[in-house]
This record gives C-alpha cells, structure tokens and sequence, in this order.
C-alpha cells in the first residue's frame, strides 16, 4: 500500500470518498484531501458590478490549481472549487420596492459565506468582490470566520461619453435626466452611461467601500483603482494574491490582527477625505463588529470626534464624482489609492505602523509602492485640499436623539449659508408618494423646502431603501430653478447622490423617532456650527406629548405597526422588520431580540446610544 492511500483509509471511508471525488475532478492530488483546504470566493448578480467578478475567480482558481501538490515549494493543501454569493443591482432597482433587499443583500452575504467559510473549515481564502454591499458581508463572514484571507475588487466601470459633446457619464448622469421632457435625450443618457463592465466609476459607495477595505489592510492598494477590464486582474494580481495568501498563512496572519481599533480609524478618515459616501457609517460599524468591537460609537470613534475631524482636521482631497469631475479610473491613471495615501499619512492624518494583508505595515506598503503624489488636478493635497472639511457629518438634535443622521458634505450644492440651513417641511409616507409627486407636479416644490421621507429605515421599510431616484431628480430640479430643495429621510442614500441631503435619521419613525411626529410646515433647521437638526415644534412639550399620543393610537389600532411601514411579504422583510438594529448600529440584522419585541416607545426608550449627545 502506497503513502497516498495509507492517508485516505485513515479517515472515516463515508467522509472521505467526496472528497476524493472532488479531488479528482478537480485533477489535484488525492494525497492532500485532509489537509487544510484553500478557495476563492466571489459574487454574481443582475448588472454590470458582477459581470466581471467569474473570470478573475477563474484566474485565481487556476493560479490556485497551478500550485497544489506535494512537491517542494507547493501549497501541499486541498483545493476546493469556487463559491459564489448572490446579489441585487442598487443601480436597477432605485426608485422601486425591490430596492429594499439591496442592505439586506450585505447581510446575506454575511450569512451565506459564514456557512460556506465555517462548514467547509477553509484555511485560506481570496475573494473578489463587485458592487459595495456584498463586499461589506463577504469581509464581515472573513473576519468572523478569522483565517487568512485577503480581498481583490474586481474594478470599477469606464465612464461613459456623450457622442455629441464628450462630457463624461454615468448612472448618476441617467438618474438626474429622470424628470427630463425630452425622452430623446433621456434614451441618449441611459445608452451611453455605463459601457463595459465594472462597478460604479465615481467616488459613489462602491468605491468609498472599496479604498476603505485597501486602507483598512485587506485589499492590497495598487490593486483597488483598476478598471474591471485591466489585464492586471487576470494576468498579474492572481500570482500576487495566492503570495500574499501563503505568507499569511506561513505567519498565522488573521483577519481580526489586521482590522483592529487604528486600521478602522483610518478607513473612517480616508472616507472623509475622498468625500466618500454615507454608507460608509452603515458599513464601518458592521465591520467594527465583525472584528469584535461591540459598539463602532465608543469602541472607534465618538461621533464628537468624528465631527471635530470632519469639520477642523481632514478636507477632501479628490475632486471625484459625484461632487468632483473625475473617476476611480482616473485616480487609477495618476497613482491609485496609494496616492491619496501618500497624502495622508505624509500629513501624520493615518496611523502607517498598523499591519495589513502584505505583511507590510500601510507606511511601508505606501513606500514600497512609490509614494507617488498627488498632481493638483485630480487629487490634491492636504494643505492646498479640494474642499476644506472632510465630506460627512453627524448631526444629533431633538430629531436625532440617535445622533445618527448624516450629511454628505461635500456633495451639498447650496442652502447651507453661515451653515445653517432653515426649511419648511414637506411630509411623504415612503419615497414612492415622493417620486409621484416629482412626476406628477414638480413646480409644487418651493424654495427651502425641506422633505421628509419617513417609515424607509431598517425595520420601517424594511430594508433601508437608498435613494437615488428622488435625490436626482431633486438635484436636477434644484440646478433647472435656481432653488434649495433639502431631503431629511430615516432610509439611506446611494453615494451617488448629492445635494442637501440628512440620511438615517434615527430613531426611525416605524420605532416611533421623532421623525414620526412631524407635521406639513414645520420649521426644521439643520446647524452645522452645533451638528444639529431640530424640529422647532417639538420645542414645545405639549405638541410634542399630544404628536406622539396620536401616532400610539395610530399603531395600536393597527396591530402595533404604523400603516405607513412596508409590508413584510416574505421571510427575509419579516426578518429585517423584527431583527435589524439600528443605522446607527448599521441597520444588520443581529440585535438582542428581547430589546425588538417590545414595543416602538419602549424601544425609544432603551436604546443603545445614550441621549445625552446633543451637542458637536
């Protein structure tokens, strides 16, 4: 009897025979079926983000395959086939009720690669990943899985170009031509804005997630930038992944030794820095828990301390879309990621001692990478910065006692003079009443309106809808009249959208928030000198006390959940209805059940964020 089958019959005969099946499919050595096994694992969806994602796992795979085996200097592993997650299109489903499923998507992916990573023990993982939340869950699933793994993305979209005058597209350039009279100019926008493959181009969630995943430590930073199409991601990066992968592996290099406390402060300050999107405070504290910190607000950062960076220490340093002219492929063009890297810690703004996914500390992967500088045009430095504070801010208030709501600040066109911003409300009961109102009788909306979309949080929806659809054809109409039209919503935003826009206002209204209780009129003013957003009404404690006895009875004459919050038709809603925790938590789906069965006041009342963080 050879070595070989010695090592087979030592196992049980029933656990072993598919694995040998598999092995042999897979033409790998028979010999290796119990040794740790290694894999790669990507994502497939319905658009363009994933329409790239097969053939780099094919390349990684056959790289993979090409170093197994018993011979000296070879992976002496088992190799497994690839895995695939499922995920929806943001870009596609905006503006309809299937968009409530794109923030749950991150938390299936969570769930489906914590089966998979767990089930099949895999000691060594590479994962590509396409579009911003299956990213989010494929790194949540790692890092509580904890072996060596690294992340490739699989590349951003070429912008697109309009035949007649050049300017450059994309999805946000269709979105904003929604409300256009002209169905030509519509048809010649939504041709010629997303060609290729890749996920979105601009400095949209994708990307924001995408720099933060390679300056948090788990992508390497040369290979964030690249287009989806660069012959890099086929030929170069998979030999340079499984290299990266086996010294991990050799060291015992986890996950959770990479993303800690300092990696994740540095991921928050890049996404200021590059003007990133608001999900990134969705996204941050997922990860935060994932790698074992209970609560992102007092474990990371403060939201004080958020807002003093923001406002007195990081300015934006891309001029990017959507705020800015450029994409991710021309960031590309000038250096990548690790220019605005270079920038940063040249300015002492990231910590460089903290490790990542090359065994190099970010400083020295920066070194080692060139150290290229910023040119002025497309990325700037921090002393002579595109935009003087950083791109987002909390605010809290007697609308946030949360202090959750956010604003991206470098994407605001206007309104917030002496930063202050002071509006009347306009009321819709979910985005649908508001996308019918732009349809059907945009001239309605007046100068300094402020419009609240309510009952889109996480339980509310369910699901947390962004809103693309409403805050483009808002932007398009504020830009078309001359006028401020502000958007205050406890639902989400793509980061693709601009304009005067406050998200995750929290506590939501299905769990009773204060933003349940305002009225047609009110007075709301948004204080960037105090990170405020208040309802001036609720100033008043009798209107305030007789708001809220009206939407109980409201609630309880409707089995306990306000007519205006979606219908949970399937499993997965009825889930994120009773299971999700709060935006400022990250709106996922893992709270403490005992706190979600009580009811809205009772929740608002024992909320995990204490009240007392009123002011800046």
């Amino acid at each position: 009897m050879n070595k070989s089958n010695a090592v087979l019959i030592d196992r049980h005969p029933g656990r072993s025979t598919q694995t040998i099946g598999i092995a042999r499919k897979l033409n790998t050595d028979t010999s290796l079926v119990h040794e740790p096994s290694i894999g790669v694992i990507g994502t497939k969806g319905d658009s363009q983000c994933y329409l790239g994602v097969t053939e780099k796992v094919d390349a990684i795979h056959a790289q993979l395959w090409s170093r197994i085996g018993s011979a000296p200097n070879q992976l002496q592993m088992r190799l497994i086939q690839p895995e695939y997650t499922i995920a929806t299109s943001d870009g596609i489903r905006n503006g309809t009720p299937e968009m409530r499923y794109s923030l749950i998507g991150r938390e299936v992916t969570n769930d489906a690669l914590c089966e998979h990573l767990e089930a099949t023990g895999l000691a060594g993982i590479i994962a590509v990943v396409a579009c911003d939340k299956p990213p989010v869950g494929a790194l949540a699933a790692i890092l509580e899985h904890n072996e060596p793994a690294i992340i490739m993305s699989d590349g951003a979209i070429h912008p697109g170009k309009h035949p007649d005058t050049g300017e450059a597209l994309d999805i946000v350039s269709a979105y904003q031509v929604a409300g256009h009279p002209d169905k030509e100019h519509q048809l010649t926008i939504a041709v010629h804005a997303c060609p290729g493959i890749g996920s979105c181009g601009g400095m949209f969630t994708y990307n924001t997630m995408q720099t933060f995943i390679g300056i948090v430590g788990m992508q390497p930073l040369h290979m964030v930038a690249p287009s989806s199409d660069d012959l890099r991601r086929i030929d170069t990066f998979p030999r340079e992944l499984i290299a990266y992968l086996e010294s991990m592996m050799v060291k015992r290099t986890r996950p959770r030794d990479i993303v800690v406390r300092d990696s994740i402060r540095n991921g928050v300050i890049v996404a200021m820095a590059i003007g990133g999107s608001t999900n990134v405070v969705l996204h941050a504290p997922e990860i935060a828990r994932a790698a074992g910190y209970e609560n992102f607000w007092r474990d990371i950062i403060t939201p004080e301390e958020f807002n003093h960076l923001s406002q007195n220490v990081i300015p934006v340093i891309t001029n990017a879309r959507p705020y800015g002219l450029y994409s991710m492929v021309d960031i590309d063009r000038i250096g990548g990621i690790p220019v605005i890297a270079s920038e940063l810690l040249d300015a002492g703004l990231l910590n460089g001692d903290v490790m990542t996914c090359t065994g190099e500390s970010l400083s020295d992967q920066v070194n080692r990478l060139g150290n290229p500088r910023a040119d002025g045009n497309i990325v700037y430095s921090v002393e002579s910065p595109f935009k003087p504070t950083g791109g987002l801010r909390i605010l809290g208030g007697n609308l946030s006692p949360d202090f959750s709501a956010v604003l991206k600040l470098a994407g605001v066109e206007g309104g917030l003079e002496n930063n202050v911003f002071e509006g009347r409300a306009r009321v819709f009961e979910r985005e649908s009443r508001l996308l019918e109102a732009l349809d059907k009788t945009p001239d309605a909306f007046e100068n300094n309106d402020i419009v609240i979309v309510r009952y889109e949080g996480p339980s509310g929806a369910p699901g947390m809808p962004e809103m693309l659809d409403s805050t483009s054809r808002i932007t398009a109409l504020c830009r078309e009249r001359g006028i401020i039209i502000a958007l205050m919503t406890d639902g989400r935003f793509s980061g693709g959208s601009v304009g005067l826009v406050i998200g995750h206002v929290g506590p939501e209204a299905a769990l009773g928030g204060p933003i349940a209780l305002i009225e047609n009129n009110d007075k709301i003013v948004a204080d960037l000198n105090t990170n405020q957003l208040n309802c001036l009404a609720f100033y008043d404690p009798a209107i305030l006390r007789q708001r809220r006895t009206d939407w109980e009875k409201i609630v309880a004459n409707n089995g306990g959940v306000h007519p205006h919050a979606g219908v949970a038709d399937t499993r997965l809603l009825h889930r994120a209805r009773h299971s999700a925790v709060p935006a400022i938590h990250g709106g996922g789906m893992h709270p403490d059940r005992k706190l979600w069965v009580r009811s809205p006041r009772e929740v608002v009342k024992s909320h995990f964020i204490p009240k007392n963080r009123f002011k800046a």
